[in-house]
């Protein structure tokens, strides 16, 4: 099996010592940050925004993997590759015209990808599917951390997996929302390739610790 990532979500983070949280995610065997970007009308919260990402992209010394839970993405791609994302990932339920956004994206030099809520369907990528870097499969509802893990993903992994090895794309699968030690191998055996954890990091006694576990789990 290929080598699965571990992105810690800096939405969990300790926003009063975030350069901190930034420094340990350098210096533990994690393989990305995932940052969400929130706007509180595509999801009922907001996170942070360009300031918070352009600071932290100042320390980070791995691959920044950004998540816009946002309407109208377009707006702002070129602003976030001068900020420091390395992969861009929209909602497929956020844009009109999926195509001409992914080729922005990858036109602005990062890697491009699509996030899908949990009731939106791996058929709606078919057309797709050869021009997406990564997909986020959603495992919870998007806007807030700390929720459980909707069991059915493991299927919807299952169907994308298929679906990418039938149109022979590079598509990486990103598993966010409820990750722990508990589903960790699962979801790789499902074929997820990326997951994603914030609560169960950051509010870990030992947040490296707990990440080496997790790369432990899924070696």
């Amino acid at each position: 099996m290929s080598h699965t990532r571990i992105a810690p979500s800096i939405l969990a983070a300790d926003f009063a010592n975030l350069q901190r949280d930034v420094e340990m995610v350098n210096n533990s065997q994690a393989d990305w940050f995932h940052i969400d970007i929130m706007d509180g009308v595509f999801v009922p919260n907001i996170s942070f925004g360009m300031p918070v990402l352009r600071d932290i992209a100042k320390h980070a010394t791995k691959t920044i993997d950004v998540h816009l839970m946002i309407v109208d993405p377009d707006r702002y791609i070129k602003t976030f590759a001068s900020l420091g994302a390395n992969i861009l990932t929209v909602h497929y339920e956020a844009c009109t015209h999926l195509h001409r956004t992914l080729q922005a994206i990858k036109a602005a030099g990062m890697q491009a990808g699509v996030a899908l809520n949990p009731h939106t369907n791996i058929s709606l990528l078919e057309d797709t599917i050869q021009d997406i870097d990564l997909v986020c499969l959603m495992s919870v509802n998007p806007g807030f951390g700390g929720q459980s893990f909707i069991e059915n993903t493991y299927d919807k992994v299952r169907a994308l997996k298929k679906l990418i090895q039938a149109k022979n794309a590079p598509t990486l699968i990103e598993i966010d929302g409820g990750v722990t030690n508990k589903n960790a191998l699962l979801l790789k055996e499902a074929g997820a390739d990326v997951l994603v954890a914030g609560s169960y990091v950051f509010k870990a006694e030992n947040p490296s610790e707990t990440i080496t576990g997790l790369k432990e789990i899924v070696a």
